[in-house]
């Protein structure tokens, strides 16, 4: 009878030691990655569309300036907080237009079924031609940009960055919540003042 509790207590404790070394292992972004700040250039990249177009910031700065959206993506379930903020943008996308800016949006994942869990969160949506939605399968640009949610079923910062013709970040919103957002008003009026 002792040997059997001796027993499940050590096994007890081993699963206890293991559970908490799975918790210390890091789910952030590489060491030193920090997302760009108001006055820093925003680094290079590029990311495909869901009919695979690739799509550089490069290419999007030397049109215009260009507002960078970084959607929570799949967290195991479509956001309706990024559905709230992506419809907000585009009711006020010929305010955007005007100001000769695209939007990009970012939807980051597992890229297991990120194509299928992407087309479910754009469908019905109308994005403008003056929108990219692209993916970020496994987060590769997610953890470039430092943004990488350091939380169990977690995936991105909800993010907008203003990012002028330069490549130069102008305005940028990191937000620790769910729900810390950055309304479309927001967006046209930082576009307005880089004229």
């Amino acid at each position: 009878m002792r040997y059997v509790a001796a027993l499940t207590i050590l096994i007890a404790l081993t699963a206890l030691a293991r559970l908490g070394a799975a918790a210390a292992e890091p789910t952030t972004q590489p060491a030193g990655k920090a997302p760009p700040g108001k006055g820093e250039r925003a680094a290079e990249f590029s990311l495909a569309t869901l009919d695979g177009e690739s799509v550089s910031l490069a290419k999007l700065v030397h049109d215009g300036p260009v507002v960078l959206i970084v959607l929570r993506g799949w967290p195991g379930y479509q956001c309706p907080i990024c559905t709230r903020q992506v419809a907000d943008l585009i009711a006020h996308a010929k305010e955007i237009e005007k100001t000769g800016a695209r939007v990009l949006l970012v939807y980051p994942g597992p890229s297991e079924k990120l194509q299928e869990h992407a087309e479910e969160f754009r469908r019905g949506k109308g994005i403008p031609e003056s929108f990219y939605f692209v993916i970020d399968p496994d987060y590769k640009f997610t953890n470039e940009y430092g943004l990488r949610w350091d939380a169990p079923r977690e995936t991105a910062y909800p993010s907008s960055f203003v990012i002028d013709r330069d490549g130069i970040v102008k305005f940028a919103d990191i937000s620790k919540t769910h729900g810390g957002r950055v309304a479309a008003t927001t967006v046209v009026r930082e576009l307005d003042q880089l004229k």
